[in-house]
């Protein structure tokens, strides 16, 4: 009997440049773009929503690509994917600059609220 956690298949870092690669190409298919922007258009910027709508999205563009690369087609197939790509990572720089640009495929982009005192608040002096 097969056991339901299968290990993944192992890519190269070369390999896995390619499979990132073909994943963040997928996202700018029109129809998947389409798809996207809808998602992010029900998730308004809220982190719940997106969530809710986009990342169910974003999983399934990337199964379509990592299945033919022997991952699993479901949830567990992209998290091994995230995992195994995300080792490389700290090695490769171009590995990571194809991450930063898959995230920011369907992360929106945050606002960090500014530094310092609150307005009207005042800072203790040490």
């Amino acid at each position: 009997m097969a056991s339901a956690s299968t290990q993944p298949p192992a890519l190269s870092n070369e390999q896995a440049k390619v499979v990132l690669a073909e994943v963040t190409q997928a996202f700018s298919a029109p129809e998947n773009a389409v798809r996207m922007d809808g998602a992010r258009d029900n998730a308004c910027k809220d982190m719940g929503k997106m969530l809710q709508f986009v990342l169910p999205v974003a999983t399934q563009i990337q199964q379509k690509v990592i299945k033919a690369y022997g991952f699993s087609c479901d949830g567990e197939g992209v998290l091994k994917f995230a995992r195994l790509v995300k080792s490389y990572k700290a090695q490769y720089s171009e590995i990571a600059s194809l991450l930063g640009k898959l995230k920011a495929l369907f992360l929106p982009s945050m606002t960090l609220p500014p530094h310092g005192p609150a307005p009207g608040g005042s800072v203790a002096a040490t």
